[in-house]
């Protein structure tokens, strides 16, 4: 059953993507902005399907990736509330070029471009936050390209683990708990690193003292020192 308009109003008025636009214009684009409930484990596109606009997680997580000829998955992004995906295909009128799917059970905005088109033409803070996300975008795609071709499999994994320490307490010293946003399978593709090598390198770290793992919740007993590790 469809929800009602307003409730999609409401929650584009919340996006950071969509901070400070006209409320007309944000009218407009929930006229034609559908929620997509998924369960876990649920597509939302395949590679190759057509993009006739964007997504928006609103809660959950999706992830992005591609799988082989030999059946073996790649995950090239995880994507959580308030983060957009699909923009550059949307602009680009291609098809997808990755598979988009439920890590948890999730809520996503279909947004379409028509409506986005015509806010770019009239609003150039709406078009500047655009640029700006997709630019981010490019930005860690190249900071990916680096960490695969020059940072080992140890200073990956513990790159994630500060990066996740950064996003739940960036003020954070000493010793820090944090729970890991999804399986180890999937950090380790997103890693570019095997399941088997993710495991040793998080075994390692815990031989050292490092860190304590029970499932996906994570003790860094010492930030200053899990950094030194890394070199």
């Amino acid at each position: 059953m469809q929800p009602a308009n307003s409730d999609i109003h409401a929650t584009l008025l919340r996006l950071p993507i969509f901070a400070n636009v006209h409320p007309d214009a944000i009218a407009t684009v929930a006229a034609g902005t559908r929620e997509r409930a998924l369960q876990r484990g649920d597509f939302l596109f395949n590679k190759g399907d057509p993009a006739t606009g964007f997504y928006v997680v609103v809660r959950g997580q999706i992830k992005l990736g591609f799988s082989s000829a030999q059946g073996d998955e790649k995950v090239v992004d995880i994507l959580g509330p308030n983060q957009s995906f699909g923009e550059a295909v949307m602009f680009m009128d291609r098809p997808y070029p990755v598979f988009a799917a439920a890590l948890v059970d999730s809520l996503v905005l279909r947004i379409p471009r028509e409506p986005v088109f015509l806010l770019l033409e009239r609003d150039p803070m709406f078009a500047r936050r655009m640029l700006a996300g997709l630019s981010m975008r490019l930005h860690t795609l190249v900071q990916d390209v680096e960490s695969y071709s020059l940072r080992s499999g140890l200073e990956r994994v513990i790159g994630f683990l500060l990066q996740a320490v950064g996003e739940s307490d960036p003020g954070s010293h000493g010793r820090v708990e944090i729970d890991l946003p999804t399986s180890k399978h999937v950090i380790a593709s997103r890693l570019n690193l095997t399941p088997e090598s993710y495991s040793r390198v998080q075994h390692r770290l815990v031989e050292e003292g490092l860190i304590s793992v029970n499932g996906r919740h994570i003790v860094i007993h010492d930030l200053r020192r899990l950094r030194e590790f890394a070199g």
